[in-house]
């Protein structure tokens, strides 16, 4: 489809970078060793969403990379892909507020409920309007998966600092 030519690179790159750092999470939750209910309480509202996030951005770039006879089918994959995003980072920021091991603080509420709620939205109005607007569309596709892929690489290194240099005191 030629309204996808062009964004090949752009997504093997994201793509790839998305899986590599899937397996350097697992690495990285593997190595901190916690087995507390408050820390696994904190895990599901502060590790798990990284994972999750290199997923989305995995499996966006699967979805564009496929070659489709047109934008509909894509989009609507996106399209859910965005809805369910939008649900996690919601139930995310639930589990942020009951969970007891931390106390968030204005960047963990933005990096881990705001700016994951924005990117999934944006996947998702992508997907509404990808019919009239394909170009635009697939533009918000893309900073979408940007966003999400910096996100990711924000909290799993947010994470591991903290582990390290906070958890070790304790």
């Amino acid at each position: 489809m030629t309204t996808l030519n062009g964004w090949e690179n752009f997504y093997i790159i994201v793509g790839s970078s998305a899986g590599a750092l899937i397996g350097l999470q697992f690495v990285v939750i593997t190595l901190i060793d916690r087995a507390s209910r408050p820390a696994a309480e904190a895990g599901a509202a502060f590790a798990t969403p990284s994972v999750v996030h290199f997923g989305a951005v995995l499996l966006l770039s699967a979805i564009v990379s496929v070659p489709w006879d047109g934008i509909t089918a894509a989009s609507v994959l996106w399209g859910l892909v965005g809805f369910c995003g939008f649900v996690y980072a919601a139930v995310v920021a639930r589990r942020m507020r009951a969970q007891t091991a931390y106390r968030p603080v204005f960047e963990d509420w933005l990096f881990h409920a705001l700016l994951p709620l924005a990117a999934y939205t944006l996947l998702a109005l992508s997907a509404f309007f990808a019919d009239s607007h394909t170009a635009r569309a697939l533009l918000g596709v893309g900073a979408s998966s940007l966003l999400l892929l910096f996100i990711g690489i924000h909290n799993a290194w947010d994470s591991a600092t903290y582990n390290i240099f906070v958890g070790k005191r304790r």
